[in-house]
């Protein structure tokens, strides 16, 4: 049997199996959970109900599949006709561990995937909400307000990633592809999260590697991130938050995939592309084709306000080649307008408007990259839903001239079924 019909069949298996592993489930201290109760949740709460019973484990998994009716052209009309049909369904397996008292592992393996059909692991974490391993009541005064990570896993530098799709688990996420400059990737690292009367803040450490090994190379590099802001909700109507991040890699590091760390693949299959380049439509900066490159200064400021049924989530991001003698630098802008009806908000209507311009060094002609998306969604229950949306891609600027992109767009229909559990 080949992998990708294997990897289909375990996932129905583990669809249909679902009834059988609730019974074994146990509920998870500071945690994000799956499907619509997880909406617009940031970093997880230090608020917590669930006491601790000795080791539980919760077994997850997500679904997603869309149908897409897409249409691309570029300058030189080059490009293969697309035609109307199923994407290949994607598949995650979530293993979340309760280990101790505000202790906990997370575990995430990519079934099926647009890069890989085989099945391999994402990344992971463990989440230290508590020192009471250490002693009872260990530095309680500063772990009640204090969040400690470490694993090989997606860091915390910007707000947008706790609303993209991260392979199959795509319930979070009101339309169906992520931000053109995707700023996502797996990296080992150590982070300490501050939540206290309102304030969010983060420092984190890593080795800004997607790939590990210990030869002794080049790359010595690391890089240094860390979020400031300010979360509330003001009342039973209106929540407000507004954080800032910063990401910085050394001189040292010699490879930099933060805008090019998502191994799963972007949403919007075949556009623009002669080959199946599975991040289609996304756009990478490219810094490391400078000499000693790859290391970058990457800033983003993100706006989330919620009134009632109405939500607006902003994007205003940064990023600069470290190697100043080389140059370049890439300014991206994102809004999202959603307004959610009904009493359980199992509606929603919203558009996204995004854009990228910039040059890959200093004196280089200018890229800029627009897109919208108008769509809605049905959460037929927490756990299940539907979108549909419109998407309109379009390349300008001088620095797209006699290559793939020069005058290039894609735009059409995608339908998303998603299931999160």
């Amino acid at each position: 049997m080949n992998k990708p019909i294997f990897n289909l069949l375990l996932t129905a298996a583990l669809l249909l199996g679902v009834n059988v592993l609730n019974a074994q489930q146990g509920e998870m201290q500071y945690f994000r959970e799956a499907g619509q109760d997880g909406l617009n949740i940031f970093e997880t709460t230090k608020n917590n109900e669930v006491e601790f019973n000795g080791l539980s484990v919760k077994v997850g998994g997500d679904f997603a599949m869309q149908f897409q009716g897409i249409s691309h052209t570029n300058a030189g009309d080059t490009l293969p006709d697309l035609g109307n049909n199923f994407n290949l369904p994607t598949a995650n397996l979530n293993l979340d561990v309760q280990l101790a008292d505000g202790v906990r592992m997370h575990l995430r393996t990519y079934l099926s995937s647009r890069h890989h059909t085989e099945a391999y692991v994402k990344g992971g974490y463990m989440q230290i909400d508590k020192l009471d391993f250490v002693k009872p009541g260990f530095l309680q005064g500063f772990m009640n307000i204090a969040t400690i990570k470490v694993g090989m896993d997606e860091i915390n530098y910007g707000d947008a990633h706790f609303r993209r799709s991260d392979n199959a688990q795509a319930i979070y996420n009101p339309f169906v592809g992520n931000y053109i400059m995707d700023a996502f990737t797996t990296y080992p690292y150590v982070e300490v999260n501050i939540q206290s009367n309102g304030l969010v803040g983060v420092i984190g450490l890593t080795n800004g590697r997607l790939n590990q090994n210990v030869l002794d190379n080049s790359d010595k590099g690391f890089g240094v991130y860390g979020k400031l802001g300010y979360d509330n909700q003001i009342n039973d109507d209106l929540r407000l938050r507004l954080t800032g991040s910063f990401y910085s890699s050394n001189d040292q590091s010699t490879r930099e995939d933060l805008y090019a760390g998502d191994r799963a693949g972007a949403r919007y299959y075949g556009v623009l592309s002669y080959a199946e380049n599975f991040r289609s439509g996304r756009f990478n900066p490219g810094y490391m084709r400078a000499p000693n490159g790859g290391y970058i200064t990457s800033f983003q400021i993100n706006p989330f306000i919620k009134f009632k049924g109405l939500e607006f989530f902003g994007l205003f991001e940064t990023t600069k080649n470290g190697n100043e003698s080389y140059g370049g630098g890439f300014t991206q802008l994102g809004a999202e307008a959603i307004y959610r009806l009904g009493a359980e908000e199992n509606f929603y209507l919203g558009g996204r408007f995004n854009t990228v311009s910039g040059e890959e060094a200093d004196g280089a002609d200018t890229k800029d990259i627009s897109r919208i998306n108008i769509g809605g969604g049905w959460f037929m229950t927490k756990n299940v839903l539907t979108k549909v949306e419109y998407v309109n891609q379009s390349y300008s600027g001088a620095g797209w001239a006699n290559g793939d992109y020069q005058d290039a767009k894609f735009n059409g229909l995608v339908i998303e079924a998603v299931i999160s559990f």
